[in-house]
C-alpha cells in the first residue's frame, strides 16, 4: 500500500520540476529575448549561458520528475537557483522573486536531505 508521505514527496518533486521545465521551454522558445535580458544584466557570453541554463533546468527538472539521480539534480538546480537569484533578483524591487526563489531553494534542499521517496526511479533502485 502506498503511504501518503510517498505521494506527497512525488507531488512535491513534480511541482518543483514543473517550474524548471517551463522555464527551460521559455528560454528555448524565446532564446533571443532571454539573451538580451542577460546582456542587460552585463553577463558575458549570454548565448552560452542561456543554453547552459536551459540545459540545467531541463536535466534537473527531468531528474526531479522521474526521481532519477534526484539528489544530484536537486543540487545542480539549487546551485543554479542561488546563482540566478544573486544575479537577477538582488535588487529591492525584486523582493518577491527573491523570496520565491528562496522557497524553491528550500524545496530543493529538502529533496537533497531526504531524497525523492519511494515513488521514484531512485527509490526503486535503492539509490
Amino acid at each position: 500500500m502506498v503511504k501518503w508521505e510517498e505521494v506527497l514527496a512525488l507531488a512535491g518533486r513534480l511541482f518543483l520540476a514543473a517550474i524548471f521545465l517551463a522555464a527551460a521551454f521559455g528560454k528555448i522558445t524565446n532564446f533571443d529575448a532571454t539573451t538580451k535580458y542577460m546582456e542587460a544584466h552585463a553577463l558575458p557570453w549570454p548565448a552560452l549561458l542561456c543554453g547552459a541554463a536551459a540545459s540545467v533546468e531541463t536535466l534537473g527538472g527531468l531528474s526531479l520528475a522521474l526521481g532519477a539521480y534526484t539528489r544530484w539534480g536537486a543540487a545542480a538546480l539549487a546551485a543554479f537557483v542561488l546563482t540566478a537569484t544573486l544575479v537577477f533578483h538582488a535588487a529591492a524591487d525584486q523582493r518577491i522573486h527573491l523570496l520565491k526563489n528562496f522557497a524553491i531553494l528550500g524545496g530543493l534542499l529538502l529533496t537533497i536531505a531526504f531524497g525523492p521517496g519511494a515513488l521514484s526511479l531512485d527509490g526503486r533502485s535503492g539509490r
